[in-house]
């Protein structure tokens, strides 16, 4: 397919626009390899690919940090099977290790995820051995009789033996008869998948961890109209549907204004600091000459003047007071919001909350939308207030940049591929370059090897970033819908970039300079011009001269799989970070947590290589046997890095399935379509006949579909969808004590309410300098308890224990607005139950030990005791403390709903609907609490509230008084999904 360059004298008689021409009609997305090429790509890649294993296997015993960080932080529980040193120690756990067990200890996500790839290596295995069995016979012994009319050696084009390229006329029935086999297979396949993902859900939802959730049994309800934007008003829309006699304790929304970017500030702001300070205090005996300097943020008020440079660490830590200062005022003011459109409501019972979801589940009642509760930690809190309208526009233009990105990507992806991968032809239209390149050869190459694939590779990394941006600007309401949209749009991004473009670029720009030449200088009609360039024909061709380049490339992905397993940038990176940059305490002890596991793009990766076999299974069988040698090798591979190193970090439940389920569809209809395609080229008389045979497959797929759909995915969703059958008994009552502390406004209030504050962490080596280099507070002007606890103590004297300090023994003993960390503490054991920490690496409460669940030294009356923040981790600053306000409505039957800090009643002329009914107040109890550090506010006293004008709430014992009976510790936001919190 490629000609070569053109003479010196043709190089100065083309014009620039006939040069390009003839670079872009040269297929320059490198869609052209030879059969040489293929045996050698087949060859090192499993060579490289089997020297990774090796590696692999003398890394893993000495370095669990990276090969086995889910070993050494979870808790019993969902700890994977202990490994030992020997080189094959994970055999028995990766192999022998049953279904059940997976979903206990890594989680339903990351089991589907297994599953679905066994599926993938088991009908790829079935379809490569059947398509050969089929098709290779066939086109070998008809490309041969063709080729016998040729000169030539045969064995040079033995892999184009085996395309349909030399085929005509009746053959293409077996082409036919390879399009049902392979939608037979693929839906038998899915099939018995649908089914496997079914079960499993099914035991899920029976589960003891989901049966004892909150969120289980809790409905959330979005589009509320102002007239109902109460609790009241929830409970009305819920009762409108009369599916359950139970009343739901039901919890509105409100308007937190601007705490979560306060908060996203004062996080970003801690970061920068830290940085800033690894770096500057590097080397505590020898320091820099000059102190760091940095701009103000565009965001901050107090400066104007955004081109001055300040002093970093003063400006910066001055600046997380001042935010902290917003914060705490903001929260203590929230009463004054309007309610929002969004609320919850929580039944006793999950049969109750699933009936009216699935009641409600294609009605808009009074305008709302209803359906189960996502976990908290899974909401997106900023896009539960956009009105229908909105979102539906935001849809609008989030589709129409994915698809302009999509659409348009091949532009730079080509002129890399042209001018980059070969700085010759950049060269050729640009003389001055050329002399430069041939001045500086050596560099130019090096320039050459590095730049394109550096630049594809940064684009591939941020694309599921983008995307992922761009569906929460949609207005997904939860991370986990995010990540199946992210995982759709990769999948239609690749396909059309990476399968249609790479493929058929050099055939349709040659059809379409062909035109433009034909219809512009010889005034050929259009109609005749389409005769002659035989579209079908010119594209069956191309695709089967390009069919080596997808073998090669499939090859290659065993290569990728290896490098995930060998866990090799993380090595290097590590490394090269500690040795040459200057980590930060906090990135430190991340980098000893089990990652998060990207399901999008590992999802994608797979779908996309299906597609890629099953499109080319027609026109080159041996890609079905690549895939299946992939899956085969990856499918325990990516066992091994559940099991031991990958977390989930959003647990979806299976959500995934349906997208993978309609994507192999896709794949299986694109399949169908190449081989319309074929029979259409070549079938001639014959391709009518051929046409209507095959016109039942896309029915039989989208019959299939819709089977699937009415048979599973309602009892997938839902735990039941109707009224209990009779003679089944009924669940136990959730006890008054129980129903108490399920505290709705807690548990789906906004996490802006109670979240604490990050405390900037530095290295503890660095400690004895910041008395030098901080020149803000650092003595005596807030204790530990007021600045970083969520409940305020005085301090306890040193020299008298049990006594209140004096307030010069406290100010002499006040330490920085500093986490001081030593190096023997970086490590996430003793973080991991840290919500900072533990919720990006999957902790979700429980996953990584029980300190979050129970007693211990957690205080009653606070969303988070000290106990639950590792060791030396007492510095979180806190949010607000539960207010202690219990409502009863009508009596003991119904006990309320308990709210937390800034949900306080509103005046009527603040708001026209309150959010609670008016009802009586059961106790009240105040609490003394220390305020944040406030510059230039005046002294303050060790009575000051932390929460002023808080309205109080009843005590956390209950109505029944039963602290005597037993000990209660309340909720903990980290405690989502507990189960012993809720199994008393």
């Amino acid at each position: 397919m490629a000609s070569p360059l053109p003479n010196t004298l043709l190089r100065r008689d083309l014009s620039i626009e006939q040069k390009f021409e003839q670079l872009m009609s040269d297929n320059p997305l490198g869609a052209s390899v030879s059969q040489d090429s293929v045996l050698i790509a087949i060859g090192t890649s499993f060579g490289i690919t089997a020297a990774i294993f090796v590696l692999f296997l003398l890394l893993r015993p000495f370095n669990t940090i990276v090969y086995a960080p889910r070993l050494r932080h979870t808790d019993e529980k969902h700890r994977p099977p202990p490994l030992d040193k020997s080189l094959f120690a994970w055999y028995h756990p990766v192999f022998k290790t049953n279904e059940p067990e997976y979903v206990e200890k890594i989680g339903l996500d990351a089991t589907i995820f297994l599953r679905f790839a066994r599926m993938c290596r088991n009908m790829f295995v079935v379809l490569a051995i059947v398509a050969c069995a089929i098709i290779v016979p066939v086109n070998v012994i008809k490309s041969v009789e063709f080729q016998k009319n040729f000169d030539g050696d045969m064995s040079s084009k033995a892999i184009f033996l085996m395309t349909p390229r030399d085929l005509f006329g009746q053959v293409f029935w077996a082409f036919v008869v390879l399009a049902y086999v392979i939608d037979i297979i693929v839906c038998g396949f899915l099939w018995w998948m649908y089914r496997a993902v079914h079960r499993l859900r099914r035991q899920y939802l029976e589960h003891p961890d989901y049966q004892n959730s909150l969120y289980a049994r809790t409905l959330m309800i979005t589009d509320v109209g102002r007239s109902f934007r109460s609790d009241q008003g929830i409970v009305e829309i819920t009762d409108s549907l009369k599916t359950t006699p139970e009343v739901p304790r039901a919890s509105v929304g409100r308007n937190v204004k601007d705490i979560p970017d306060l908060i996203e500030a004062h996080e970003e702001a801690v970061i920068e600091l830290e940085k800033i300070l690894a770096k500057y205090l590097k080397n505590p005996n020898k320091l820099p000459t000059e102190r760091p300097l940095c701009t103000p943020s565009k965001k901050d008020p107090e400066y104007t003047d955004r081109t001055q440079k300040v002093d970093a660490i003063e400006y910066l830590t001055a600046r997380i007071q001042r935010l902290e200062i917003q914060i705490k005022e903001v929260r203590e003011t929230i009463d004054k919001r309007d309610a929002l459109s969004y609320g919850f409501a929580s039944y006793e019972t999950i049969d109750s909350a699933h009936m009216v979801a699935f009641a409600a589940r294609s009605k808009h009642v009074k305008g709302t939308t209803v359906r189960l509760a996502p976990k908290p930690k899974d909401i997106i809190w900023k896009n539960l207030t956009l009105d229908p309208k909105t979102r539906r526009w935001r849809r609008i233009v989030n589709n129409f940049w994915i698809t302009l990105l999509t659409l348009l990507y091949f532009i730079p992806n080509a002129l890399i591929a042209v001018f980059l991968s070969k700085l010759s032809n950049l060269g050729f239209v640009w003389p001055e370059f050329q002399v430069e390149l041939g001045k500086h050869s050596d560099f130019w190459a090096v320039v050459q090897g590095l730049a394109a694939p550096a630049l594809t590779s940064l684009f591939y990394y941020f694309l599921p970033i983008i995307f992922r941006r761009l569906s929460i600007k949609a207005g997904d309401l939860t991370k986990t819908s995010r990540e199946r949209h992210v995982t759709a749009q990769l999948y239609a991004f690749f396909v059309f970039n990476n399968l249609f473009v790479f493929s058929l670029f050099s055939a349709v720009f040659g059809m379409v300079v062909m035109i433009v030449n034909l219809a512009a200088e010889q005034h050929v009609p259009f109609m005749d011009i389409l005769r002659q360039i035989a579209f079908f024909d010119t594209t069956m061709r191309t695709l089967c001269e390009v069919s080596p380049f997808w073998v090669t490339w499939l090859v290659q992905r065993n290569l990728g799989a290896a490098i995930d397993l060998a866990q090799a940038v993380n090595l290097a990176w590590g490394s090269f970070s500690r040795k040459f940059l200057n980590p930060t305490p906090r990135e430190l002890i991340s980098r000893t947590a089990p990652p998060p596991f990207d399901y999008a793009s590992y999802y994608n990766y797979f779908l996309f290589y299906s597609t890629v076999a099953l499109c080319f299974a027609p026109l080159q069988p041996i890609t079905l046997v690549i895939v299946a040698i992939y899956f085969t090798l990856d499918s325990w591979m990516k066992k091994y890095l559940l099991m031991y190193v990958f977390c989930t970090k959003n647990e979806s439940g299976g959500a995934f399935w349906r997208v993978l389920f309609n994507r192999m569809l896709v794949g299986t209809f694109l399949s169908n379509c190449i081989v319309a395609l074929l029979v259409v080229a070549r079938g001639y008389e014959h391709k009518w006949k051929m046409l209507a045979a095959m016109a039942p497959l896309p029915l039989g797929l989208i019959a299939f579909k819709f089977y699937c759909k009415n048979t599973f995915d309602h009892s997938l969703k839902y735990y039941t969808q109707g009224t209990r059958a009779k003679g089944t008994e009924a669940p136990t009552p959730i006890d008054k004590e129980s129903r108490r502390r399920d505290r709705v406004a807690v548990r789906f209030g906004h996490p802006a309410l109670y979240q604490k504050l990050t405390v900037p962490m530095v290295h503890e080596k660095s400690k004895h300098l910041l008395a030098e280099i901080y020149r803000g507070r650092l003595d005596g002007d807030i204790g530990d308890s007021a600045a970083f606890s969520d409940i305020y103590m005085k301090r306890m004297s040193k020299e008298h224990p049990g006594k209140m300090a004096t307030s010069t023994t406290a100010a002499a003993s006040a330490p920085a607005p500093f986490e001081f960390v030593s190096e023997s503490n970086m490590d996430f054991e003793n973080y991991k139950n840290r919500p900072e920490f533990s919720d990006e690496h999957g902790g979700e409460g429980s996953v990584y030990g029980g300190s979050t669940v129970g007693g211990g030294g957690g205080r009653p009356d606070s969303p988070a005791g000290s106990s639950h923040w590792g060791r030396g981790s007492e510095r979180g600053r806190p949010s607000s403390q539960d207010s202690q306000r219990t409502f009863n409505n009508n009596g003991e039957d119904n006990p309320g709903v308990l709210y937390p800090q800034g949900y306080h009643q509103t005046p009527s002329a603040l708001r026209e609907y309150s959010p609670s009914p008016s009802l009586d107040l059961r106790g009240v109890d105040s609490r003394d609490a220390s305020p944040y550090y406030e510059m230039g506010a005046g002294n303050h006293s060790d009575q000051g509230r932390l929460v002023s004008g808080a309205a109080p709430m009843g005590s956390s014992g209950g109505a029944g008084g039963n602290r005597g009976q037993e000990q209660y510790t309340p909720y903990s936001p980290s405690r989502d999904g507990a189960r012993d919190y809720f199994a008393r």
